[in-house]
């Protein structure tokens, strides 16, 4: 019903910035809940920031303050900005698009930090 493309990451040091973006096919203007959540190797997908349509927003604990995420309707774009990224913070990052009768993933896009 709607695909979603994220681009944006790469190797960065740790204390470093990355901006993630997510470009949807279609209008994300009716879509309640847009999110980024990530997967390490060996573990669970994790939720990471959502934003709902009337721009409330929702952190995990272990970004809070650091990352901030965003949305572009006009664009059909959401967006992740991460600062004083960790070692830890390494993963691939995927968006989510999220209705009552929707639940739509991108492909991810692998963020590694480290020296």
């Amino acid at each position: 019903q709607v695909r979603l493309v994220e681009s944006g990451g790469g190797l960065v040091q740790p204390g470093g910035s990355l901006r993630l973006s997510c470009a949807a096919s279609r209008s994300i203007f009716n879509i309640n809940y847009m999110g980024w959540y990530r997967q390490a190797p060996g573990k669970q997908r994790e939720l990471v920031a959502t934003i709902t349509s009337d721009n409330d927003t929702d952190y995990a604990d272990s970004v809070k303050g650091r990352f901030t995420i965003s949305r572009d309707n006009a664009k059909n774009t959401v967006s992740l900005q991460m600062n004083s990224l960790k070692p830890e913070d390494t993963a691939v990052y995927y968006c989510n698009a999220r209705t009552r009768v929707l639940d739509a993933w991108g492909q991810g896009t692998l963020v590694t930090v480290s020296s």
